[in-house]
Order: structure tokens, then sequence, then C-alpha cells
């Protein structure tokens, strides 16, 4: 009973930890797609605040957002 108390609580607190690391990253999809690093397509490489991250696109992040996420036709500087 005793390795139920302690079990259970803990294989919950993984599946949560599991379940939102997954889910608290950006695009990593986009990323491997174009094979570009965060930094490519956004001023500040912070994960962590999707918010922050959304509004810190630099002009390579918002042709991408403004072409159907693709880079295809993107001149760089």
């Amino acid at each position: 009973m005793r390795t139920l108390k302690l079990a259970l609580p803990a294989a919950i607190l993984t599946a949560g930890f599991l379940v939102c690391n997954i889910s608290s990253y950006g695009k990593p999809a986009y990323a491997a797609k174009e094979k570009k690093q965060c930094v490519f397509c956004h001023e500040k490489a912070d994960p962590t605040h999707k918010d922050v991250m959304a509004k810190n696109l630099n002009d390579a992040g918002k042709y991408y957002a403004a072409h159907d996420h693709s880079l295809d036709g993107y001149k760089g500087k």
C-alpha cells in the first residue's frame, strides 16, 4: 500500500511533466522542416515564453508567416 501511495503520484507527476514539455515549445517541426534554428526567424530565442517569441519576429519570420510557412523565395540581407 505504501508503494502505491508513492508510485501513483510520482507517475502522475512524471506524465504531467512529459505532456507540458511536449506542448510548451513553439513549433520545432518548422525548424526541422526548414533546417534553421529559432534565431533565424526570431529576435529573441526564448521558447518558454510563446507570446514573446511570437511578437519578436525578424524579417525572415514575418516572411515565413506571410507565405504559408515557407521560406521559398526569401532573400535575406
